[in-house]
């Protein structure tokens, strides 16, 4: 396989470069983190020295026998278990299980005060005002000053080149432009970076799998990549070799990260087979890019199955040292260790087993057979590895033991001492590894060519689905209806709440906005959604416990029941708010009605409200909502985007200034509708919405007032193209292996949407519909 020719798929690399220079740099003093400086006692000094030296490092047989197998034997036998390893898992396993009664926020709460690290996020935070600073940053900082990381001859020729696999939400970036900018051995050194990780913009992408803060990725998002079909699922062969051509302007790869993995919590006794595959894909990855003396760090959890044994004997035939090491800062009594990779053998060394990993890459690699059979693995690699599996395991079992004790009751003497531990801890790690402080102006996400303003203004919660009660009490809950589980949760006062009559009136988007480029915006293409499972503009617990209901039940929402305890929208009113506050965005001096363009039929309008006064008003037939076998595609559904672009074309070119719209939408959970939505927000002096539309049971009218035909004219070729590619798509007119499985997923950048108030005002908007989507649902 030539490795240099992989794929006919032609990408340009965007690389974010810096030079480290000479800007502004001062120690951290220790007055900036505790109150005075800790002078530890002997016994604090040895837990201490054990704390941060918590790593094992192979030793190759002097015999040599440490060979990369031969590919012929490689994925062809079944796994195996290794009888020493399979017992240390048992007897971890039995010591978590102690663990499943308890509440899952109240033991976190525990172990955070116990962990002897425990305070260094925020002193680092506060004294090294450090960028995105997370346990994640603080792990790989530590990483950093522990191993020669990055290889000498990079630094040398001054320029490092680094990829990160599976990075959402960029601490190790962050991590390492700090570490480039405040270290006097790499402050003149030219760093240029790649990443990859799932795209929270991707609806498809599950919200347990996906990391939804973008905090730096809404800043830098072109030199993230995501892949041909955009989820940015690494474990997809194509992208695999897609990734590789878009590093190929980079002179070498110097370093790959690896930091991923699955929320696990539901089936903790099994995180390592659950991740295995995760882990092997990381691994090709960088087999695949490094180039040689190269280094490679790779998050993994307990090493116990054979498809750990066998991947940790294949990169120790690859790098010349490999460590396992568990960082200070990553919470004693999980299984979560690093694996730490230097001085890459090169792709010639393993280039034949490579093309074969290559071509069984996917979501299965460690499922199938195993790697390597226990026979071409040397005895004396497994010796060292039990011995390093069941160093780990004493360290995790010893810490879940000291937390369960402390957890029925701690001293004062105990709690002093654990203070002191903790205050020596932070001393410790700022003085060894020489944190320094580095000014917000060289930060990442403020030095990007164009920034965006980041979508955390936009007030939405950025975080994972917080766990709630122990892991009995979760599993007792799958076991209950979608009902029975939303009454349980804490969004159960909202959906059982009845609509207020003035929902949406506070929540306004003035217009026209501008200062966008439309000439720079562009079509994203990808694999078709199977459904809306992700939104960067919505409540994601709502959104699943509606998909959820969703997938219980039947639903055709023309039929579906209104609540009669919630009001009816009343026509007339939002006819008449639209018709004054247009008289109002009209010509200075003028008060004339100005007319309005309305999707939806007369008389669904004047239903319960006799005749409506329509002077002035043009009424057309409205997007209509997908159908019940497309439910969980919500807006997503190509035919609905393709209606409502076909009405929002329609409107931009009837209306004339200063005259109206009102356009009923099912949602905008999708980058496509919201783009629709940023759109009439550039064209319009103002958007509103009121929730539910006179015309239907769900979804939201969007009231646009006051027409600006200037700033929609250079818009419409761009929409006009957008629905016929939707349309070329609908229709199987697309060549090629991909036709008829590809739909339209975004034609306005996402920087673009990320700016203003627009994220709040779809975030608002979509959370109600969703909430009284599923409020009928529970009527019903």
């Amino acid at each position: 396989m030539d490795f240099n020719n992989i794929s006919n798929n032609v990408f340009t690399l965007q690389v974010w470069r810096m030079s480290s220079g000479n800007g502004s740099r001062r120690k951290v003093s220790k007055h900036h983190h505790v109150s005075s400086v800790v002078q530890p006692d002997p016994e604090t000094q040895a837990e201490m020295q054990l704390l941060f030296n918590k790593v094992k490092t192979y030793v190759k047989s002097v015999r040599g026998e440490w060979k990369i197998p031969d590919p012929n034997v490689a994925l062809k036998h079944p796994s195996e278990e290794h009888r020493r390893l399979q017992e240390l898992k048992a007897s971890l396993n039995a010591v978590k299980n102690q663990l499943s009664d308890k509440d899952i926020q109240v033991w976190h709460q525990h172990t955070s005060s116990t962990n002897r690290a425990g305070k260094v996020i925020a002193a680092v935070r506060s004294a090294a005002n450090a960028e995105i600073c997370t346990q994640a940053w603080c792990k790989f900082y530590e990483i950093l000053g522990t191993f020669n990381l990055l290889p000498v001859e990079a630094l040398q020729n001054g320029e490092l080149n680094s990829v990160h696999l599976c990075e959402a939400p960029g601490a190790f970036i962050t991590a390492l432009n700090h570490y480039m900018k405040t270290n006097v051995s790499t402050r003149y050194c030219d760093w240029s970076w790649v990443a990859n990780t799932l795209n929270p913009y991707h609806e498809a992408n599950g919200g347990s799998t996906t990391i939804a803060d973008d905090r730096l990725i809404a800043n830098t998002l072109p030199w993230w990549f995501f892949g041909s079909d955009n989820t940015g699922n690494i474990m997809l062969q194509k992208h695999l070799l897609d990734l590789q051509l878009f590093v190929s302007n980079m002179r070498r790869v110097d370093l790959v990260t690896a930091d991923g993995s699955f929320d696990c919590q539901e089936n903790p006794d099994e995180q390592e087979a659950l991740v295995a595959s995760l882990h092997y894909c990381e691994a090709t990855a960088a087999l695949l890019l490094l180039g040689p003396g190269g280094s490679f760090v790779l998050k993994m959890f307990t090493l116990y199955e054979h498809s750990a044994v066998c991947l940790l004997y294949l990169l120790n035939c690859c790098f010349r040292s490999v460590s396992v090491f568990k960082p200070a800062t990553s919470k004693a009594g999980n299984s979560e260790v690093y694996v730490v990779c230097l001085n890459y053998e090169g792709k010639e060394a393993v280039r034949p087993l490579l093309s074969k990993l290559v071509r069984n890459y996917g979501p299965n690699l460690a499922d199938r057979e195993a790697l390597f059979p226990s026979s071409v693995i040397p005895e004396s690699f497994l010796k060292q590895h039990e011995e390093l599996c069941s160093y780990f395991h004493t360290l995790q079992v010893e810490t879940i033991g000291e937390n369960l004790r402390l957890f029925e009751g701690m001293g004062t003497e105990q709690r002093q001492r654990l203070d002191r531990i903790r205050d020596c801890v932070v001393q410790e790690y700022l003085r060894r590894f020489q944190v320094s402080f580095l000014p917000r102006s060289r930060w990442i996400s403020l030095n990007t060519v164009s920034p965006a303003c980041c979508s955390v203004s936009a007030g939405r919660p950025l975080g994972q689905k917080q766990q709630r009660g122990s892991f009995n009490e979760r599993r007792e809950l799958q076991n209950l209806s979608w009902r029975e589980r939303i009454v349980r949760s804490c969004h159960a006062t909202l959906i059982q709440s009845h609509c207020a009559e003035d929902r949406g009136t506070g929540c306004v988007l003035e217009g026209p906005w501008s200062g966008f480029q439309v000439e720079s915006w562009y079509v994203i293409i990808g694999a078709a959604l199977p459904a809306v499972r992700n939104s960067p503009f919505c409540d994601l617990g709502l959104l699943n416990y509606l998909n959820e209901a969703l997938q219980d039940a039947v639903v055709d929402w023309t039929l579906v029941t209104p609540c009669h305890s919630c009001p009816e929208a009343r026509t007339a009113s939002i006819l008449s708010d639209a018709a004054g506050l247009c008289m109002l965005h009209g010509s200075e001096g003028s008060k004339e009605k100005k007319p309005s363009l309305v999707f939806g039929s007369r008389s669904a309008w004047a239903s319960g409200e006799g005749q409506v006064d329509d002077s002035g008003l043009t009424f057309c037939d409205e997007p209509s909502f997908p159908q019940r076998g497309c439910l969980l595609l919500h807006d997503g559904e190509p035919q609905y985007q393709h209606q409502l672009l076909g009405c929002v074309l329609f409107s931009l070119q009837t209306l004339g200034s200063g005259e109206s719209l009102l356009l009923p939408v099912f949602s905008a959970l999708t980058r496509v509708t919201a783009g629709v939505v940023f759109c009439l927000h550039a064209c319009f002096r103002s958007v509103s919405y009121r929730c539910p539309p006179p015309s239907a049971r769900v979804g939201a009218l969007l009231m646009c007032l006051g027409f600006c035909p200037e700033a929609a004219a250079p818009i419409l070729p761009l929409l006009t193209d957008v629905q016929g590619s939707i349309r070329q798509l609908m229709g199987g007119e697309e060549d090629g292996p991909d036709a008829g499985a590809r739909q339209v997923l975004q034609f306005v950048p996402m920087e673009e949407m990320l700016k203003g108030g627009l994220t709040e005002f779809l975030w608002t908007m979509n959370s109600e519909i969703t909430q009284r989507k599923l409020h009928l649902l529970m009527q019903s």
